[in-house]
């Protein structure tokens, strides 16, 4: 059985999803995590799910309220994990936002933005106060996982803020690994295909789809290796994705 361990996670998105599966999987390994979104109510539903593996989950997992697509709410959130942990040494970006199956020509403005506010902007703008606190805490460094998505490199139809802001996270994830080189701070990427029990994005039907804990328990392997070494790029789909390979 893993033990309670010293080591500290911030998960956003985790009310739903990926990120909530990669919080209750890191709660069982021990860390303690702090679990952010923009609703109170599922990321208390996501603490409720992950049960409490070490009699201890109030001081395992905390529910912090936060916008990433504003930079006030990014930094009240860093400043909880300041405050209460004294350091960081895994930050998780999963936060995202649903778009609609439109047409590129018809996809509205405020849609476009709603994307790249959330699940780009809000990945740099958490990204940025996790360097902060990475690079002056002690031992320093840390790590960071972007999650990613199948769909940037297999763009689906009616899906252009998904597929653009997918790639623009595979940028940020090589930019700041290059930064965080000489800070001992490891960046890496995670690239999700459909998995239950969420539903495919947009309404689109998928015939192969994955548990979503075999994502989560990815993101913990990437998580748990020593800061010399670093997993830049990992895919996780269904085996039977016919659409990921031709033969």
């Amino acid at each position: 059985m893993p033990q309670p361990h010293d080591r500290i996670a911030i998960v956003t998105g985790a009310g739903s999803g990926i990120g909530r599966a990669a919080a209750c999987v890191l709660v069982a390994d021990g860390w303690r995590v702090l679990l952010s979104g923009r609703r109170l109510a599922p990321l208390l539903e996501s603490i409720a799910l992950c049960g409490d593996p070490f009699n201890d989950i109030q001081a395992r997992a905390l529910a912090v309220q936060a916008d990433v697509t504003r930079p006030d709410a990014v930094s009240a959130l860093f400043d909880v994990v300041r405050a209460r942990f004294g350091r960081l040494d895994l930050l998780f970006n999963s936060a995202g936002a649903a778009v609609a199956s439109l047409p590129l020509e018809d996809l509205a403005v405020e849609q476009w933005r709603a994307a790249v506010d959330t699940k780009l902007t809000g990945s740099f703008l958490c990204t940025q106060e996790a360097f902060r606190v990475m690079k002056l805490q002690w031992p320093r460094g840390g790590r960071i996982v972007n999650s990613g998505s199948l769909w940037a490199h297999l763009p689906r139809p009616h899906a252009v803020a998904d597929a653009a802001t997918q790639h623009a996270i595979t940028g940020l994830t090589k930019a700041s690994a290059l930064d965080g080189r000489a800070h001992d701070i490891g960046v890496g990427q995670i690239d999700i295909g459909p998995a239950a029990p969420e539903s495919a994005p947009n309404g689109l039907k998928c015939r192969a789809r994955m548990d979503v804990m075999h994502a989560a328990r990815a993101v913990l392997h990437m998580a748990s290796l020593p800061l010399e070494a670093n997993v830049m790029f990992m895919t996780v789909a269904a085996t039977q994705r016919a659409d990921a390979v031709r033969g």
